[in-house]
């Protein structure tokens, strides 16, 4: 039996990881967020990996308040920045790995072309700053795999696909930014990769570290999102393209953010599905 620590379980990630866990029977999990494992204390992480087997750690904690972290650099850095190294102290210490999740505004999103683990990150807020430096803190480690991801949704939480549902039963036009490009990803295709990694490893018994990138496969600018959800939920609505300038942003955001994904679909075998697809599957269910 493998045990897995995940943290942030609240989020859609984590909540995509609980809702497909019964799906790998080999594997125990520990579901945990702030209210009962708090990943920015030692002590608290401490109390926890001396009291519980842990094989793995999935650390989908994180700050992701892209707008407000402009103002609240500190709680941005406590979660992003200083957790990823306590948990991979604790990785180092009990001898488990360690799975941490990133995200595309490492990058400027000032690119003409998908970017490369092998790209020069240049993050252009504090949320991508925060995010880089927790990347810095353990990415020298052999314990750990860094999967950056983008555009990330799910029928829970917070996310672009949920928003526009929600604004359709409000409003009868919608002003959708058209000018940013890249890559939605369904939480659900997100977590079955982050377990069939744990599973490869295990199996094969080898730990390939080091930074992957992850979103499904195709291109779409916001607005080009927002109309595929609304024709597959067959909703007739007015939907407008604007600019991001025409938007009131605290935080910048990268114009593109689409990730080359070659370097995790050999290394682990995998298909990724298309974005449409995947958007289909998670709108049967909303």
């Amino acid at each position: 039996m493998i045990h897995i620590l995940v943290t942030g379980a609240n989020g859609q990630l984590g909540k995509s990881i609980q809702n497909i866990a019964n799906n790998y029977p080999n594997l125990t999990f520990y579901f945990t967020d702030i209210d009962n494992l708090d990943v920015t204390s030692t002590e608290a992480l401490e109390f926890f990996f001396d009291n519980n087997q842990v094989n793995y750690i999935i650390n989908c904690a994180a700050y992701t308040a892209v707008d407000k972290a402009e103002n609240d650099k500190q709680a941005a850095l406590l979660l992003n920045t200083m957790a990823p190294l306590n948990l991979l102290k604790q990785a180092e210490q009990h001898h488990a790995k360690l799975i941490h999740i990133s995200t595309d505004y490492v990058f400027s999103g000032n690119n003409f072309k998908p970017y490369k683990e092998t790209d020069t990150p240049d993050p252009i807020s504090i949320y991508g700053q925060t995010k880089l430096q927790g990347e810095i803190n353990i990415r020298h480690s052999p314990e750990v795999i860094i999967i950056r991801t983008s555009w990330l949704y799910s029928p829970t939480g917070n996310n672009f696909v949920k928003t526009i549902l929600k604004l359709t039963d409000t409003q009868e036009k919608l002003t959708i930014v058209a000018d940013q490009t890249g890559t939605p990803t369904y939480a659900k295709d997100l977590a079955e990769v982050i377990l069939n990694i744990i599973l490869f490893s295990d199996t094969n018994n080898v730990f390939i570290n080091g930074i992957y990138h992850y979103s499904n496969e195709g291109i779409c600018s916001w607005y080009d999102f927002a109309k595929s959800i609304l024709e597959i939920k067959n909703i007739s609505k007015t939907i407008v393209p604007i600019r991001t300038s025409d938007l009131q942003y605290t935080a910048p955001r990268p114009f593109f953010s689409v990730l080359e994904k070659t370097k995790i679909k050999n290394t682990f075998n995998l298909t990724i599905p298309y974005w449409r697809d995947s958007l289909k599957d998670c709108l049967h269910v909303l």
